[in-house]
């Protein structure tokens, strides 16, 4: 029983782990790049448009889709390790 315990503190550790990671980057990508970097990304361009632009209106978008499927990679693949998985 205890070892069951402990193993999936383990799993809730390593849970955490990847979410604050990923809402790190979702921090980075929509309040630093689309907000208080705007100026210095503005001087290189994307598409034709100025970057910190192009990160406020599109590149945010791209980037929250990005975090949802390399959460669900990693939660997959966190599952599988602690013997968790639904397949």
């Amino acid at each position: 029983m205890n070892n069951k315990r402990q193993k999936m503190q383990a799993y809730w550790k390593r849970n955490l782990r990847i979410l604050l990671f990923l809402l790190g980057i979702w921090f980075a990508v929509s309040y630093l790049f689309g907000i208080l970097l705007v100026e210095e990304l503005n001087q290189f361009t994307l598409g034709g448009f100025k970057l910190g632009f192009w990160f406020a209106q599109q590149g945010s978008i791209y980037f929250f889709m990005l975090i949802i499927f390399a959460y669900v990679w990693l939660m997959n693949r966190l599952d599988r390790e602690f013997d968790v998985h639904e397949d």
